[in-house]
């Protein structure tokens, strides 16, 4: 069953029951999910930057928007207007077909995962992921990759507390770990 229509027929309903919301749009969901890349110490190198790129669009299916600084910082060795990442927002149908793959197929590709912990949802319900390396992603191949990248998965809701984020993000399916507590 896709994420959509599991949404519709058992999350919603789930939720409503639990939490007693009298209207359907009080019922917390997924807004978007923003997906970004910080190049790190290869921000100068082109090669770099379009490989990334590259990979990141497969991953999302949607063409990057390349990010620039706001200000130089010395320190860094940024100047500003340099490209020193990548993201990508995916809303609608993307969204639903990108979570999806995320559940089912990305983390149980994953080394030694032991679930997500319950720390990457914040007070108001929004959860986010860290990636350590891109060869999660099933149209990433293991041996053409040259650059392996972490990456970053933001998951804005319109839960009002961090109970009602959990359990939407619960019900979704996404495995935590077990026997964790805020």
């Amino acid at each position: 069953m896709k994420l959509q229509e599991k949404y519709k027929k058992e999350i919603a309903p789930a939720l409503k029951e639990k939490f007693g919301f009298k209207n359907v749009f009080e019922i917390p969901k997924v807004q978007k999910v923003v997906i970004n890349v910080g190049f790190g110490r290869h921000a100068k190198e082109k090669a770099y930057i379009e490989a990334v790129a590259n990979a990141l669009g497969r991953i999302a299916g949607q063409k990057p928007v390349l990010t620039k600084a706001k200000k130089s910082i010395s320190s860094f060795k940024i100047r500003e207007g340099m490209t020193i990442g990548a993201c990508v927002t995916l809303r609608g149908a993307r969204m639903n077909d990108f979570l999806d793959k995320l559940i089912n197929v990305t983390f149980p590709r994953v080394r030694d995962f032991r679930g997500i912990t319950v720390k990457g949802i914040d007070k108001v319900g929004n959860m986010t992921i860290g990636f350590k390396d891109n060869l999660a992603f099933p149209e990433i191949k293991a041996d053409e990759v040259d650059n392996m990248f972490g990456l970053e998965i933001c998951m804005p809701t319109t839960a009002k507390t961090y109970e009602q984020g959990f359990e939407l993000f619960k019900l979704m399916g996404f495995p935590f770990k077990k026997d964790e507590k805020k």
